[in-house]
């Protein structure tokens, strides 16, 4: 996600749970909280936390558990934890114990910059040599200020593409040690107990998203962002592709980590709710820790009006 858009298995049992899972009019999940818990990015102004709650009043369900925003990565500053909206979704994530509070932190400054590759490459490597570990320590004591020291860390998210500045594809072990050095940084303030997200794009995109895991000691959950892209391509198709959802969710249990959606949504393919049922039966069925939909146009169900008939499904499954 770009955060300048505001809205921003036996073989045989894969088989058959992956033919479930992409039939045309999969069974419906009997409750909510067959999904897991669920949440959407809404926007991150304070006032989105009541969008939020509006979101689970709309689907007439269990209220969201997820909160979801984004660091700017423009200046180091932002990075480290400055925007005051922070304070609103420390609040709503202190008020119920139930709640998760996930957060996206650039590894890099200028990180939507495009940046040519040797200066990623260089960026990369003064990272992986320390030169920034200050940065990531101060976030850390930001959080724990604020009450959060439990935060989801998505750190250097969509990295086997090529958006954003903290991409891999440049120097992929230059990549990981920064991501080893990041996650020392910030589990060395005490009192925290941050998890951190590793979270490609779906598919193979620049780079193999394998080659940019960092290893099981400095990474908690494995996620997966999974747009309806690219056009054309069906749900099954999104399942059994080189580096799709399938295989994410066999890496992560290879790996014997938790693993979650913190974007998801519609895109290329308009307002498609086979794809829609297809990644509400997905998470009925495989079980993550967490999935927040990404909810504005052209991705979200309840911010965007433009798809009236993913919003059906969309409700009528998690309702």
């Amino acid at each position: 996600m770009n955060f300048s858009r505001r809205g921003p298995l036996a073989l045989a049992a894969v088989l058959l749970l992956l033919a479930s899972a992409c039939t045309a009019r999969a069974p419906e999940p009997a409750a909510a909280s067959a999904h897991g818990a669920y949440g959407a990015y809404v926007g991150y102004d304070p006032a989105d936390v009541g969008r939020l709650d509006a979101l689970g009043a709309w689907l007439g369900g269990p209220a969201p558990r997820v909160g979801h925003v984004y660091l700017p990565g423009d200046r180091w500053s932002n990075i480290e934890g400055a925007p005051d909206y922070l304070g609103a979704w420390a609040s709503w994530r202190r008020a119920d114990p139930r709640r998760m509070f996930v957060l996206n932190v650039p590894m890099l400054e200028r990180t939507e910059a495009h940046l040519p590759d040797s200066t990623v490459r260089e960026e990369l490597r003064r990272g992986a040599n320390g030169d920034y570990d200050g940065h990531f320590r101060a976030l850390a004591r930001r959080l724990g200020a604020l009450g959060v020291p439990d935060t989801i860390v998505v750190l250097g998210w969509e990295m086997n593409g090529t958006t954003y500045t903290h991409r891999c594809g440049p120097d992929p072990a230059a990549w990981k040690a920064y991501w080893t050095r990041i996650v020392r940084a910030m589990r060395s303030v005490p009192g925290q107990r941050f998890r951190f997200e590793f979270t490609p794009n779906r598919g193979r995109d620049a780079i193999p998203w394998p080659r940019c895991y960092p290893g099981d000691g400095v990474v908690d959950i494995i996620g997966m962002d999974a747009y309806d892209a690219p056009r054309g391509l069906r749900f099954p198709d999104q399942v059994t592709e080189p580096y799709g959802l399938g295989a994410h969710v066999r890496f992560a249990r290879a790996h014997r980590k938790p693993f979650s959606y913190q974007e998801w949504g519609l895109y290329e393919n308009g307002d498609d709710p086979a794809y829609v049922r297809g990644m509400l039966t997905w998470f009925a069925r495989q079980r993550p820790l967490y999935q927040a939909i990404t909810d504005y146009c052209p991705h979200g169900v309840w911010g965007c009006r433009a798809h009236p008939r993913s919003a059906a499904v969309y409700r009528s499954l998690l309702r």
